[in-house]
């Protein structure tokens, strides 16, 4: 089994009904889902501001790279086109960090397919937010060192972290904060 922290994020189209239909997909296998954060792009490229979120889940038949698929699957169902890096997009399923049946993080920092964890999580408040929301004691492997998400959202600018503000917009219905 493992479990997979996902982030996702959404700034084309219907971006809620585009991060709803990851919560959707994972039906039973959602562990928890984050409240939904309005954010401005990242990485230059002149778009409409995104939602993002972050859904942690878990499923005994999964490895890694089923994550990998099954995320890959979800951007094309939503139409998902990568004509520009860091462009708009329908959807956007990153694979953050996965964790085996023993808890203990995959890393997979050399692996051309799918480096685990994602190489730059640790720099980007949309991802480490959501994630702090949902589960606060969370550690991310940096460099080989699992370190609080808490502390790497604390080294990161003020600028960075105050671009990322909560909405009212939730992902399930039935909850605001986690399933």
């Amino acid at each position: 089994m493992t479990r997979a922290v996902l982030s996702i994020g959404s700034n084309m189209g219907d971006r809620l009904a585009h991060l709803r239909s990851v919560r959707d997909a994972l039906g039973e296998r959602v562990v928890a889902v984050s409240p939904v954060y309005t954010t401005a792009p990242w990485g230059g490229v002149d778009q409409d501001d995104y939602l993002n979120a972050v859904v942690i889940a878990e499923d005994p038949a999964f490895d890694d790279y089923a994550w990998l698929r099954f995320g890959q699957e979800l951007e094309q169902a939503a139409d998902r086109v990568r004509e520009v890096r860091w462009g708009a997009r329908t959807l956007d399923v990153d694979v953050v960090q996965c964790a085996d049946s023993t808890g203990a993080a995959i890393d997979r920092h050399t692996d051309p397919t799918l480096i685990l964890p994602h190489p730059q999580a640790h720099h980007r408040a949309f991802v480490l937010i959501p994630w702090l929301a949902v589960e606060p004691a969370a550690r991310l492997l940096v460099d080989g060192v699992a370190r609080p998400i808490a502390e790497l959202l604390a080294g990161l600018d003020a600028s960075e972290r105050d671009g990322v503000v909560r909405t009212d917009l939730v992902l399930h219905e039935e909850s605001a904060g986690s399933c």
